[in-house]
């Protein structure tokens, strides 16, 4: 960790020094800072462990050292996981023994779950409980035509989030109306800190620091995913159409209008993957949660979240200089390949990557993974021009510092829906 703030330039004059203050570079003494991890779930639902699956404590901590050297006036860490993670689980999973070791030194840190809404799954049961966080504790931010979902609202009853009802996706994203939900104390932050993990994403190619602000958003239900529907029938679930995902999207859409009635919906959810089987003995990929190459829908969302963070004020208004800072550092100790982000398994990687800026993060970073950033939406269409940019320089531009760019060999294994996207220009290059 200090070789990668040092690497970054900040403070430079007094690194070596016990004065050194990298994060004191960036915001004054009595800064608000926000540290967001990737805490999107308390268990890996593979076969694996959860040192591929988010951010190890331990690199929070390192931060966190860093962080009160600044001396600011409040620390919040923070995270919206999914609606089934099991946040008290996810806390002891080595986060909790370091809130408590700067606590004992007078170093208080304040730990946010930002989600409104859980969902407890049983044998038989699946329980929503909504509405846990007041409207006050968030604020809602509108892109209105900047959006980048705008250029496929038309049809933006398709837009979709599993697990959510899709009426109220339809409130908050239809044309000219691009809303998020985002933390009050994230706009409200000096300096935001996002820790993602190094790892493989099935819905869209790899999750590192642009797909990492989901988690800055409140309500799921104003984060479109995927677009109902096989991309040759108008959607962007899944690339061919099929009676089996037509018949489970919709009685998806149907059990997600009565997360009221528990027992009805765990049962339903069960019919929902005996439909799929269908599919599953024809070779054919049972996906329809968006998780494939041609996901047109998510990277937008990331992006759009990307603006809301440097461009937003605390009250949700958008200007056209940047209010707040950023620092962005990728916990790549231990990696995750495969079916990320909930079923990843590990991959050493042995390396920690930070940057100011996060598009120009993801390039680099996904070139560590061994893909081609130029093949995965979230990271190209993050340098296009467009208002609110989120970068102003191309991908050749960016300096690379510390240890020489080394492309995993081979590359990390991508989720299913992305093997024909990025394997095969893998094949083309050897």
């Amino acid at each position: 960790m200090r070789e990668a703030l040092r690497e970054l330039g900040l403070d430079a004059a007094r690194f070596g020094t016990a004065e050194w203050n990298p994060i004191g570079d960036l915001v004054p003494a009595g800064a608000k800072i926000v540290v967001k991890p990737n805490w999107v779930l308390h268990r890996n639902e593979g076969s694996g462990g959860t040192d591929e699956l988010i951010t190890h404590a331990s690199v929070l901590r390192a931060i966190l050292e860093y962080v009160w050297l600044a001396n600011p006036g409040k620390v919040v860490v923070g995270d919206a996981p999914l609606q089934i993670c099991d946040f008290g689980a996810m806390m002891k999973l080595g986060f909790d023994r370091v809130a408590d070791y700067f606590k004992s030194s007078g170093r208080e840190i304040v730990v946010k779950d930002f989600r409104r809404t859980v969902m407890v799954r049983e044998d038989t049961r699946a329980d929503v409980s909504e509405n846990l966080k007041p409207l006050d504790d968030f604020v809602i931010v509108d892109l209105g035509r900047d959006s980048l979902l705008e250029p496929i609202s038309g049809d933006a009853g398709k837009f979709r989030v599993t697990m959510y009802d899709p009426r109220k996706m339809g409130e908050n994203h239809r044309p000219g109306v691009h809303r998020y939900l985002i933390a009050r104390d994230v706009l409200e932050a000096d300096l935001v800190i996002n820790v993602p993990k190094l790892k493989t994403h099935k819905k869209a190619g790899v999750t590192l620091a642009l797909k990492n602000l989901v988690g800055i958003n409140g309500n799921k239900d104003f984060l479109p995913h995927h677009r109902k529907g096989a991309a040759n029938r108008g959607g962007d679930n899944y690339a061919e159409a099929s009676l089996p995902k037509t018949a489970a999207e919709n009685l998806l859409d149907f059990i997600n209008r009565h997360l009221d009635k528990p027992r009805f919906y765990q049962r339903s959810a069960v019919m929902i993957y005996k439909l799929l089987w269908f599919d599953k003995i024809r070779g054919r990929l049972t996906d329809i949660e968006g998780g494939w190459h041609g996901n047109d829908t998510i990277w937008r969302t990331c992006l759009d979240l990307n603006k809301a963070l440097i461009y937003a004020d605390a009250n949700g208004r958008f200007h056209d200089t940047p209010q707040r800072k950023t620092l962005h550092i990728c916990d790549g100790i231990i990696g995750g390949e495969g079916e990320g982000p909930l079923r990843p398994i590990a991959r050493k990687a042995g390396v920690i990557t930070a940057a100011i800026n996060a598009t120009a993060h993801d390039w680099i970073a996904t070139k560590i993974m061994g893909f081609d950033p130029a093949l995965i939406p979230i990271c190209r269409h993050a340098f296009d021009a467009q208002k609110f940019p989120l970068a102003d320089f191309s991908p050749d531009s960016i300096e690379i510092r510390g240890s020489p760019l080394m492309p995993a060999q081979p590359p990390f294994k991508p989720a299913a829906g992305w093997r024909a996207k990025l394997l095969a220009q893998e094949t083309a290059n050897l």
